[in-house]
Parts: C-alpha cells; sequence; structure tokens
C-alpha cells in the first residue's frame, strides 16, 4: 500500500492527548493524514460514534483500505503502514542509531564496503532534513530540493545496498560489555555490534513556559512543515530569530495570512539571503518581526491555545495576543535519552564529544591505553558519532553527510582491528 498517494483520516479532538499522539505519529514519519476534529464536525461525530457501537472514542483513524484502528499505540500504527521495526538478525558488525543524512551516508558506505549494517530510527527517514521544506544549499542541485524528496532518494540509494533498516523504533538503551555494544529497543528487542554510530539528531528546543506542554499540538508547533497546512488562512506567531525560524516563517506564508515573529534579540541571527527575504515579505505587510518580545505563558479552553502571555525584555511591558498557533524554532537539542548508561561523554549541552577534544576538561578520561581516538570517536572504543548530535557540529544537511562518510570510513578501519 502506498500510503504517500492515499488519504489517512484522523478523527479526533484537540484536548484529546492520544490524538496528539497519532498526529505527531504521523507527523515525524511524514506521513499525510487528513484531520478532522470531531467538536467541530459534527457529521464526523456522528461517524465516530456509528463506528463505535455507540460510543464517542477517539482517536478514530480510517485507513485507505476501509480499515479502522480507534484509539492505536504507535506500534500497531506501524504495523499497519507496514514500517519495518524489528531487525532479521541479533548481532551485525555496524548499527547505525539514527537515519538521517549523517546515518544514511554512513550506512550507504558501510554498505558498499561490505559490512553488514543495521540502521534503527525513531521517526521518519531523513530526521529534520525530511522536514524541511526546501534545500538551497546541498551541493549538486542548482535549483535546489525539497527536504522530502533529497531524503527520500538517500534513502532508495542506501536501501539499493542492502541496508536493512527499522524505522518507527526506539532506542531506549546503550551500554557495551564482553567486546560488545548492545542497543536495547522499546519494543523489548536487544541487538549487538562491533560497533555503532550514533547519528540520532536533534530536536527544536522548548521555551518551558507555564502552558507550553498543556498545548503542544493543540495550538504549539515545532514543525511547520507539519503542521502549516492546518492553519490556512489564519495569522500565526512564530518564536524565535535564527535561520530555521525565519526559513519556517517564509514558508508558512503559503498557508497563513500573516506571520508575527517573536525575537528575544534586537537582530535576526539568520543568514544574510533570509534576513533578505524576511525584509521583502515584511514590506508586502506579510510578517511582523517584533523584537525584544519573548512568551511568558500560554493559555487555552478545551485542550486548545487561545492565548498568549508575551512580554518585552527591556521595558517589561506586558501583552496578550491571540494567534491561531504558535511555531517555536529557538534552537536544538540533542537526542541522547538512550545513552544514560552508556558511559559516552558529552558537553554541558549534551552533544557528544569526539576526537581530539577528548583531551581537554578534567572530565575526559580516556580509556584507549595510550592512543587518541579516531576523528568522530567517542570515549568509549568502537562508538562513533556523526551529525547533529556530535559536539562540533554545524548542523548543516552537506556536513552531516560529509561526516556521516568520514565516519563510516573510520569504522571501516575500527573493525579491521576488532
Amino acid at each position: 500500500m502506498d500510503i504517500k498517494n492515499q488519504g489517512i483520516i484522523l478523527y479526533g479532538a484537540h484536548w484529546c492527548p492520544d490524538c496528539r499522539q497519532s498526529k505527531q505519529f504521523f507527523g515525524e514519519n511524514q506521513i499525510p493524514y487528513k484531520w478532522v476534529n470531531i467538536e467541530m464536525d459534527k457529521a464526523g461525530e456522528k461517524f465516530v460514534v456509528e463506528k463505535n457501537n455507540g460510543k464517542r472514542i477517539i482517536p478514530t483513524i480510517v485507513f485507505p483500505d476501509g480499515s479502522i484502528l480507534v484509539e492505536p499505540s504507535n506500534a500497531e500504527l506501524a504495523a499497519k503502514l507496514n514500517l519495518k521495526t524489528k531487525a532479521e538478525k541479533s548481532h551485525y558488525p555496524l548499527i547505525i542509531i539514527g537515519g538521517g543524512p549523517a546515518g544514511l551516508t554512513a550506512a550507504l558506505y558501510t554498505a558498499r564496503e561490505g559490512i553488514d549494517t543495521l540502521v534503527i530510527e525513531r521517526a521518519a527517514l531523513g530526521g529534520q532534513a525530511a522536514a524541511t521544506q526546501w534545500l538551497d544549499n546541498v551541493p549538486g542541485y542548482a535549483d535546489g530540493i525539497a527536504g522530502f524528496e533529497y531524503c527520500d532518494q538517500l534513502r532508495k540509494q542506501t536501501e539499493r545496498f542492502g541496508v536493512e533498516i527499522l524505522q518507527a523504533q526506539n532506542v531506549i538503551n546503550v551500554f557495551s560489555k564482553d567486546n560488545y555494544h548492545h542497543v536495547q529497543t522499546a519494543d523489548g528487542s536487544e541487538y549487538t555490534a562491533k560497533a555503532l554510530l550514533i547519528a540520532s539528531g536533534s530536536h527544536y528546543k522548548r521555551l518551558n513556559v507555564r502552558g507550553e506542554s498543556e498545548f503542544i499540538g493543540a495550538g504549539i508547533h515545532f514543525c511547520a512543515t507539519c503542521d502549516g497546512p492546518f492553519y490556512k488562512g489564519e495569522k500565526i506567531v512564530v518564536v524565535g530569530g535564527g535561520n530555521s525560524a525565519t526559513e519556517e516563517s517564509v514558508f508558512l506564508l503559503n498557508f497563513v495570512e500573516h506571520v508575527t515573529m517573536l525575537v528575544r534579540g534586537d537582530k535576526l541571527n539568520a543568514s544574510k539571503i533570509l534576513v533578505d527575504k524576511i525584509a521583502h515579505v515584511e514590506n508586502k505587510g506579510k510578517i511582523d518581526v517584533r523584537y525584544h518580545w519573548e512568551v511568558e505563558s500560554f493559555s487555552g479552553s478545551g485542550g486548545k491555545l487561545s492565548s498568549v502571555m508575551i512580554k518585552n525584555n527591556q521595558t517589561g511591558e506586558q501583552e496578550v495576543i491571540n494567534p491561531a498557533g504558535v511555531f517555536i524554532f529557538i534552537g536544538l537539542s540533542p537526542n541522547i535519552s538512550f545513552l544514560k548508561n552508556s558511559g559516552v561523554l558529552t558537553n554541558e549541552w549534551g552533544f557528544i564529544i569526539t576526537g581530539h577534544d577528548l583531551l581537554h576538561g578534567e572530565n575526559h578520561a580516556l580509556v584507549f591505553e595510550g592512543k587518541e581516538p579516531a576523528p568522530f570517536e567517542t570515549n568509549i572504543p568502537g562508538i562513533f558519532v556523526a551529525g547533529d548530535v556530535r559536539s562540533g557540529s554545524t548542523k548543516q544537511v552537506a556536513s552531516a553527510t560529509g561526516e556521516g562518510a568520514t565516519a563510516a570510513l573510520l569504522i571501516r578501519e575500527f573493525l579491521k582491528t576488532v
């Protein structure tokens, strides 16, 4: 079943946490669907009640083949969508955690070297790059390329060389024992490898203000590509002033009527081309940039965001605004929750320290018995890192692919020694 070209309908309500979980699953895996809010759609509510024997149970999800899942787990959704979540073997020479540009490029290189490789990805292949509307700075694409298309081509190229890929599978623990690296997943499976590559990427930071957690997925979002279409003709807010915030603000104008950008500093910290784009649409009245303004809290009712308290960090002035939705792009945090038992060293922000950087700092004790770790290798021999999750990475698609290729070649040499 080609779900990319057929419709999935998700019946739910904004206040429903299970509905938000299903929406997030579809968004993370780049699966298109139609959202029906039964609080606003009486026909939709009637359909849900009829299909659930008189009960109003949500989410109720209808698939193109006519089948229905009610309150499904992520595992049930993955099975229904034929996403592979269990590996064929229990041991591999190399396991790659993360299926973004760094992880997929590394897998492409190692597979071509004849190294049996398993890639485990918790969401959509391509990571944040897949959710990026347009990539203009990837070498080889003179006119640019859509993020999803680029990542889909990378996936196909990787699979052509026989790489085994698990999707919608969370890695929950990594540890090393008896010369093997162990990887445990949320479904209870455990895999071992001689070498690991951590390419788990990063995610957008939260504001950590009152009301934020309550309205995520119900008015607060972190993915313009995933959730922008739900705000056609509306006025929305974007929080942030960096490259992501400026780029996504311009992209959101494909759907929304107006964007208000809240920037805590006195200028946009973005590339000149993006700043120029903002100035261009600002002159047309499509975007307002408000400098020195920060979010104080979010409020709403019925599980849906309705107002935002903002504050000027220079004057102390407060104001309540009422956007249809808020998109937050204020920087990145590494995806490393599964490393708590690994012994892998990170910096103060949680990004993984590798290579020569391990020689500096009082806490960076090495276990390499007299030799320096290789570039992109952690303090645990045989565990390598590439892409956004690595301390010192530049958080760019082109550099992530380069790091993936380099890490793959280093892993090839490491495997010759074990």
